[in-house]
C-alpha cells in the first residue's frame, strides 16, 4: 500500500515476531512477495543489515 502513494522506491522487511499466525515471518514474507506494486524492493526475515545495504545502493544510482 505504501509503494502506491509515494513515488520513492520501497523496502520491505518482514519480521519473525507479530500477530496471529505469523510463522516466524514466513506469511509476511510471502506477502510481500506476491505484492503486484511496482518498486518494492523485499529483504529476508529479519535483514536489517541487507536493507540498509539495499538503501545504500539505491542512494548512489
Amino acid at each position: 500500500m505504501v509503494s502506491g502513494l509515494v513515488d520513492k522506491p520501497v523496502i520491505a522487511v518482514p519480521t519473525s515476531v507479530g500477530y496471529g499466525a505469523n510463522f516466524g515471518g514466513l506469511s509476511a514474507l510471502l506477502t510481500m512477495l506476491n505484492s503486484c506494486a511496482a518498486g518494492i524492493g523485499v529483504v529476508n526475515i529479519d535483514n536489517g543489515f541487507g536493507a540498509g545495504f539495499l538503501a545504500s545502493m539505491i542512494n548512489k544510482l
